[in-house]
């Protein structure tokens, strides 16, 4: 862990339900501070978007965007953390 009690992450969301997109992004945007970045890529020919989130947080922000995030339906996602 980070000296100011951070770590660094990266969250894989999938979406299968596009209409709960705007859910995502209200999420996403409460935790605005803390996102270092983001990346989507709309797999057209599956009907899904694949989006990745890098984030700069304590262990249990990340918590619990990623769980928030886990429990809309049609979305799923994993966190994944760096060790430094």
């Amino acid at each position: 862990m980070q000296e100011n009690g951070t770590r660094i992450a990266l969250i894989g969301i999938i979406v299968e339900n596009s209409s709960k997109v705007d859910v995502l992004n209200a999420v996403l945007h409460e935790y605005a501070s803390y996102i270092v970045g983001r990346m989507g890529i709309p797999y057209r020919e599956r009907n899904v978007n694949i989006i990745s989130i890098a984030i700069d947080a304590p262990q249990d922000i990340i918590n619990a965007l990623s769980g928030k995030i886990g429990r809309i339906n049609g979305i799923t996602a994993k966190a994944i953390y760096s060790n430094v």
